[in-house]
């Protein structure tokens, strides 16, 4: 499983879940700590200012009580994800179809060797595939609350707004 976190920039942080972990709250928090530090490093001028959001889907880990505990201990903010909504997930309908078209149909013997290609794949993507990803959800976020969802509305902020950088979250599973 690949774990992806990425902002209209680009990849901000990327690891691989090793053989036979589960995702958990413990081992998901761990990540996330991973995440502030290249945050830290990679964004400082969002580091410093604050100015940015989690959003990641309805995974039991994600929602744990030790998580939420976590996000709200360290300030993280989030961005909810309606349940069943992979239409306004951008690892669901931009990231994850990118890489699984980029990998199907080849054989790998090893682990190792699906790591590799993933990496590759994730190294070709520009800022501008980044930036088009973002603008997708904007414009699914405005047809869902134009279609009056009702869970949705007033709870997603402007994401024109240069204020708010959204971080994300997304898991690969195997090819």
């Amino acid at each position: 499983m690949l774990i992806v976190f990425f902002d209209i920039r680009g990849i901000v942080r990327h690891e691989f879940v090793p053989e036979g972990q589960t995702v958990n709250a413990k081992f998901y928090c761990n990540v996330l700590r991973h995440l502030r530090e290249d945050i830290r490093r990679k964004r400082p001028e969002l580091w410093c200012a604050g100015n940015w959001l989690l959003h990641d889907d309805n995974a039991p880990s994600h929602r744990a009580l030790v998580t939420r505990e976590f996000l709200a201990h360290k300030g993280i903010i989030t961005l909810p994800h309606p349940p069943c909504s992979p239409d306004l997930a951008p690892c669901d309908f931009y990231l994850c179809p990118k890489m699984k078209l980029q990998l199907k149909g080849r054989c790998f013997d090893r682990v190792e060797e699906i790591q590799r290609e993933s990496q590759n794949v994730l190294g070709m993507l520009r800022e501008q595939d980044f930036q088009h990803a973002f603008q997708q959800w904007q414009r699914r976020w405005d047809q869902c609350v134009a279609a009056q969802g009702t869970i949705l509305k007033g709870m997603l902020p402007k994401l024109k707004s240069s204020k708010y950088i959204l971080v994300y979250r997304s898991s690969l599973g195997t090819f």
